[in-house]
């Protein structure tokens, strides 16, 4: 702990050091050169702080989420800045040693003074990600957005061609601030009148109690008439505290079980069911959480084992990488499989249907939206409510309604 910490500390000095390079190059006023060492200082000094109070047999709250925050805040647009210098210095080197090696100029100085244009674009580019991490933390973490994805299969059943299904994942409601924002919500997904919805895990961050202001707000989460169903996600074992006994950690695990009844949601724990509409059916299958580098108690083969190849299917598996290494070569044919998980690590840059990005994307293969290996699909939604850093650039909060569509893909 203490290693990291100094680590820590010695990143954020080199930080701090050219990005007050810079504001010395442009700024003459010693007054306001010191007022910014003196708030830099502070923030600094109160960050490594409230890392130093973290504890582990509480896990995250509102008080680390506002620090992750402010860490993201001050500096990432310093990095931002830094790096940009650090550019110059790269030039400014290698400038000093042509001249001092290869043309043998002595009556010029080894390092290039500081050029203002550098340190005023640093400035510029800094702002970017300064601005929007506040959007982030005050529109943007509750700046829901439904999207509608049609996905064709050719041996979809005939009458559940046109069937619609509502998928909200990552709730992590030991986060939420705002009831009014999460009233919005929770009216946006009754207003798409589905006709089943789909919860894929994460009901909180890590304690049960975390969802319990939260249980009458979601209870408004009118029934659906092909019902209402939900699976695990990682955050709902409690794994990421220390818990004072193994009793205590089993009961808030039971406990998180039964919020997700408490709020209507019949909780698939590897097992299925089948929905049956007129003279057909689909076979809904819903696993507990298999992640790569996380728990792996999701259970495939005990899920589906009832269930035949050419049964049409849907899977619920919180964490897209299950897809990824176990369901999309399965023998059994998973047609649709529904994930979450990743948030988009809730900042990004998403121009829907042209263009998306995120650090998400170099650890998953599969981190938003739609994928597909020959004829098998996931969708990866970006996540309802957000973890650690208590905002969302770029990336919003997502409520998905995915149309079953029969037929080949005519786009």
């Amino acid at each position: 702990m203490i290693l990291r910490i100094l680590l820590l500390c010695f990143v954020f000095l080199i930080i701090e050091l050219y990005a007050f390079q810079a504001l010395r190059t442009l700024i003459k006023g010693k007054w306001i050169l010191v007022s910014y060492q003196i708030i830099s200082f502070l923030l600094f000094v109160f960050i490594i702080y409230s890392f130093m109070q973290f504890d582990r047999s509480v896990g995250q709250t509102k008080q680390t989420m506002f620090t992750m925050g402010l860490v993201l805040l001050v500096y990432v647009p310093k990095m931002v800045l830094a790096l940009v210098l650090l550019g110059e210095d790269i030039f400014r080197v290698g400038a000093g040693s042509v001249n001092y090696f290869i043309q043998n100029n002595d009556n010029l100085t080894f390092l290039a003074s500081r050029r203002k244009f550098i340190s005023q674009v640093g400035l510029g580019l800094a702002a970017v990600p300064f601005l929007s991490l506040i959007y982030g933390v005050t529109v943007g973490k509750y700046n829901y957005k439904v999207i509608k994805q049609r996905i064709f299969f050719p041996d979809l059943p005939d009458a559940f061609d046109g069937f619609t299904i509502t998928q909200i994942s990552d709730v992590h409601s030991g986060s939420f601030d705002n009831p009014e924002k999460i009233n919005y919500a929770i009216d946006l997904v009754n207003e798409q009148n589905s006709d089943m919805i789909l919860f894929t895990g994460d009901i909180v961050n890590t304690d049960a109690k975390e969802m319990y202001p939260w249980i009458e707000s979601f209870n408004r989460i009118k029934k659906h008439p092909y019902g209402k169903y939900s699976v695990l996600g990682n955050h709902d074992y409690g794994e990421y505290v220390t818990w004072p006994t193994e009793a205590a950690k089993e009961k808030n695990f039971e406990d998180i079980k039964n919020l997700y009844g408490q709020i209507g949601f019949k909780l698939m724990l590897n097992e299925h069911t089948f929905i049956e509409k007129g003279n057909d059916k689909i076979a809904l299958i819903g696993v507990e959480n298999w992640g790569q580098n996380f728990k792996k108690a999701g259970d495939i083969n005990k899920a589906s084992q009832h269930v035949k190849k050419e049964d049409f299917k849907i899977l619920m598996s919180h964490d897209p990488s299950h897809w990824d290494y176990e369901v999309q070569h399965h023998e059994k044919n998973f047609h649709l499989t529904l994930s979450g998980h990743t948030h988009g690590m809730q900042f990004g840059i998403e121009i829907p249907g042209y263009f998306k990005w995120s650090l998400a994307q170099y650890v998953y293969k599969q981190w938003a939206g739609l994928y597909e290996n020959v004829g098998r699909y996931v969708y990866v939604n970006r996540g309802f409510g957000f973890h650690a850093y208590p905002g969302r650039v770029g990336i919003m909060p997502e409520i998905t309604v995915i149309e079953l569509k029969k037929g080949k893909d005519v786009a």
